[in-house]
């Protein structure tokens, strides 16, 4: 039965162009991201393979944009869209079903009936008052938990989702899944809007072994958050290390220098955007021009804001090189000790250049 299941997983792939190669492809390139052998990627394959033509998803959306979804039906190859929202049997989704009103209403309720299904939410929760967001006369939040205790696992896609992003800033109280959902484990897969390869190979984890990724203090996968910290691996880190900052955007000579003073929260943000770069490799915000808003932090946005201005507790240079003290305050553990020692190389430089000029 479970070679029959794998033979009609993959026919439902080749039916929408997506060949068994390349699916084993995916299916490594996701193992070795998780910190895994890349030989696990053919398991994950034949897992998924047998279930991708049945495990149901429903994918509920509360306070937000719809920035995620949008995000996830654009992306490139490897193609999420037709994967994720096409192949696993998407029960309810409110942005890209047919039905609307009550038919997609009844759709909800028969699969939270069956229950057995992956349970995924776009947007933030708001709790301040159930009138903040209804639907059909209920509130939301009401009828995520009643989702959530049929589920089988609680994915948060997006900020907003995880820890209330942008709409926790304002008067509805909005918060992520986890603020409600305490039965079970909730994956939290931050950054605005969400990174379709994370979902991907998280939701391909899952299938594989029936349990969620190694996760942080914060409910992300650690292989694409807490290993990597985004000021590390930044193509400006060299003139951060110079103290060469952008201050005006108009000026041809300093538009590649380092983005600090334009609001980047680099130092403070971990993610795997410099080595996981968005639509098949084209891009990330850094490269694009862009300061990193630190959106794949549980601070985002509230305690980020403003998001283009210098964030007081990342450290700046002064005359001595740079302040020791700010970067204690800001950052801590091995990124604190390796501040001090750019501080500290950055001084000793600069008096060893004083005492040339005092000989000379």
């Amino acid at each position: 039965m479970v070679m029959e299941d794998i033979a009609e997983g993959l026919a439902s792939l080749a039916r929408r162009g997506i060949s068994r190669r390349s699916f084993l492809k995916l299916c490594s390139a996701t193992a070795l991201a998780m910190g895994l052998d890349f030989k696990v990627g053919r398991r994950m394959a034949r897992v998924a393979a047998a279930a991708i033509s049945k495990k149901p998803v429903v994918w509920m959306q509360g306070q937000g944009c719809t920035g995620c979804s949008e995000s996830l039906l654009s992306s490139l190859d490897p193609d999420p869209a037709a994967i994720v929202l096409d192949l696993l049997s998407v029960r309810y989704h409110p942005t890209i079903m047919a039905g609307a009103g009550k038919v997609a209403q009844r759709a909800w309720e028969e699969a939270v009936r069956q229950g057995g299904y992956i349970l995924v939410l776009e947007g933030a929760i708001p709790l301040a008052d159930p009138r903040f967001c209804l639907v059909e006369g209920r509130p939301f939040s009401e009828l995520f938990i009643e989702a959530a205790k049929r589920a089988e696992v609680v994915v948060a896609a997006g900020s907003c989702a995880s820890y209330g992003g942008i709409p926790a800033a304002g008067p509805t109280q909005a918060a992520g899944a986890q603020a409600v959902v305490k039965d079970k484990t909730v994956i939290n897969l931050p950054s605005c809007p969400a990174k379709p390869s994370r979902l991907l190979g998280t939701l391909l984890y899952y299938l594989s072994f029936r349990e969620a990724p190694p996760l942080d203090d914060f409910g992300r996968p650690i292989p694409y958050y807490q290993r990597f910290l985004q000021h590390d691996s930044c193509p400006r880190r060299g003139h951060y290390e110079r103290g060469e900052f952008l201050k005006d955007w108009n000026d041809p000579k300093t538009v590649d220098w380092c983005l600090l003073y334009k609001g980047c929260k680099g130092p403070l943000t971990y993610t795997d955007c410099p080595r996981i770069w968005w639509n098949d490799g084209a891009n990330y915000c850094i490269r694009a021009g862009s300061p990193c808003s630190g959106c794949t932090q549980p601070e985002f946005y509230a305690k980020l804001t403003p998001l283009y201005a210098k964030q007081e507790i990342i450290p700046e240079p002064n005359v001595f090189g740079l302040s020791i003290t700010t970067a204690a305050k800001g950052i801590t553990g091995l990124a604190a000790v390796g501040v001090a020692a750019h501080a500290a190389a950055r001084f000793i430089a600069g008096r060893q250049q004083e005492g040339k000029e005092v000989k000379k």
